[in-house]
């Protein structure tokens, strides 16, 4: 059987760590390369956590290139802290040794040598804000073409958002990236929402069996989880129904296991689906058109439910690599 070719755009935070270990992880798949943007922390950090990352897993031949440090209009905002200032918890020691682990070559640029290098092979799987995306697109219009498929963490299915009171922290990030790729990537898109991976949370018994595991890639996960608020238990309630704080949501993981194994995700709408550019309160929002009025040719698939035995057995399998 031939190899899954993957391709993982990141902002790297804790949930993409955890995603690319599993993606790294997977039996029959060769990640082609890493391309970094900003996102839950500046584009050096990023860049930083994913050499981390590969460092932990044994797999530093994989390439990582450095990419967009802002988004396509306005200046560079204030980064969260949803993930610690430096996306991976504050409790790693910061060098500069991932600045001569990087390739030289820019991010963009890579993602389409990829491509065209392995076209109609290539699962491209976006964890962060989708700039590298719309760059790419700009400089080679038939990129969405050559790929095989795209997989994207990112965006809601019912207004309802974790950066603004109708937008999802991804695609907020980058509304007019975000309208770009949904626009213009034809190619089979498979987007996991917010809502859809809150809704679809891990037991903290079950984040507990991965974590305590006596791996590398275990004591990583540990460790940059162990002083995060975000992996705080104490119940919190956003947007009245979706409850945080009584559960584990790996969001970015989901996006992952989906393009590993399609079966992970039990039900999916297959609608057309528009970024809202303008607005005060809604830019950053995606519409989903379930009854396609916008007459869009191309339909997403936007997940809804997912096999979560299935998922958490593949992250604890994930984290017995090393």
């Amino acid at each position: 059987m031939a190899q899954k070719l993957l391709l993982i755009d990141t902002d790297c935070g804790i949930d993409d760590a955890l995603a690319i270990i599993v993606a790294l992880a997977a039996p029959g798949v060769k990640v082609l390369g890493i391309t970094c943007c900003f996102g839950n922390t500046d584009v050096d950090n990023v860049c930083q956590n994913v050499m981390r990352v590969l460092t932990v897993c044994q797999q530093t031949q994989v390439p990582v290139f450095k990419g967009a440090a802002g988004a396509l209009i306005g200046p560079v905002t204030g980064f969260k802290d949803h993930f610690g200032t430096d996306g991976l918890g504050d409790v790693l020691e910061k060098t500069e040794i991932w600045k001569e682990q990087i390739q030289k070559e820019h991010a963009v640029r890579a993602m389409i040598r990829l491509v065209n290098e392995n076209q109609g092979e290539v699962s491209l799987i976006a964890l962060g804000p989708l700039t590298n995306l719309a760059l790419a697109i700009r400089l080679d219009p038939s990129f969405p073409q050559k790929l095989k498929d795209l997989y994207i963490m990112g965006g809601n299915m019912e207004g309802k958002g974790n950066l603004t009171p109708t937008a999802e922290f991804n695609f907020r990030m980058d509304p007019e990236s975000a309208y770009v790729v949904l626009e213009e990537y034809t190619c089979s898109t498979h987007i996991a929402t917010w809502e859809f991976t809150c809704r679809n949370k891990l037991s903290w018994e079950c984040f507990d069996e991965m974590v305590n595991q006596d791996t590398a890639a275990a004591r990583f996960m540990k460790k940059i989880t162990s002083k995060c608020w975000a992996y705080s238990r104490e119940p919190r309630t956003i947007n009245k129904d979706l409850l945080f704080g009584n559960g584990f949501v790996p969001y970015d993981a989901f996006a992952v296991a989906a393009c590993l194994d399609s079966s992970v995700i039990t039900e999916s709408l297959q609608c057309a689906v528009r970024m809202e550019v303008e607005g005060q309160l809604g830019r950053g929002m995606m519409v989903v058109d379930a009854a396609n009025t916008l007459k869009k040719d191309h339909l997403a698939f936007v997940m809804r439910t997912c096999d979560l035995k299935k998922f958490s057995l593949m992250l604890k399998a994930a984290l017995q690599i090393a």
